[in-house]
């Protein structure tokens, strides 16, 4: 008799003991990388119901909630300009000087100009492009590093619930 590897993976799901299943489910604590031992020998279902009070309480008390979506990113200054902004312009009046100045060495001063000022609008194009690229790395640094804050502020009020519980966290 063949037996399709279909058969066989949903065969082997079947006999797999209905707490295996289980197992995989993280709690709300090991979600957000903190380590909870029940030091008062509270079982798993009594720990479940502590760490979902605990969420609760540490949300109400911090007004932070790691299960809802991100805040969005505050505006941005209507003041200031955007990076990189007149990187092109700037770098075509520089190559258009230093072209006036290579072309009266050469004899043709407009010509020169043309040719510094195409060259200069290239380089600043480039120099937006990368001063664009870092604030937009910077802008992503930063949302990271208020996220990670955000969340420690959070597990320092949920841990706090979780030990006034009689658990030990980490």
């Amino acid at each position: 008799m063949r037996v399709s590897k279909w058969t066989f993976l949903v065969t082997a799901v079947l006999l797999l003991p209905p707490h295996a299943h289980a197992q995989s489910k993280q709690g709300l604590a090991q979600q957000w990388g903190l380590v909870v031992f029940p030091a008062k020998n509270q079982t798993k279902d009594q720990q479940e119901q502590d760490e979902f009070a605990c969420y609760k309480w540490a949300k109400d008390n911090t007004g932070i909630d790691p299960l809802a979506p991100p805040p969005p990113p505050p505006p941005a200054d209507p003041n200031k300009p955007p990076a990189g902004s007149g990187s092109v312009v700037k770098g075509a009046a520089g190559g258009a000087v230093a072209g006036t100045a290579i072309g009266a060495v050469a004899g043709d001063t407009g010509k020169g100009a043309a040719i510094g000022a195409t060259a200069g609008a290239m380089a600043g194009a480039k120099k937006k492009k990368a001063a664009q690229q870092q604030a937009a790395a910077q802008s992503s640094a930063n949302a990271q590093t208020a996220a990670q804050q955000r969340q420690a502020t959070f597990n320092k009020g949920f841990g706090a619930c979780l030990e006034g519980k009689g658990y030990t966290v980490k």
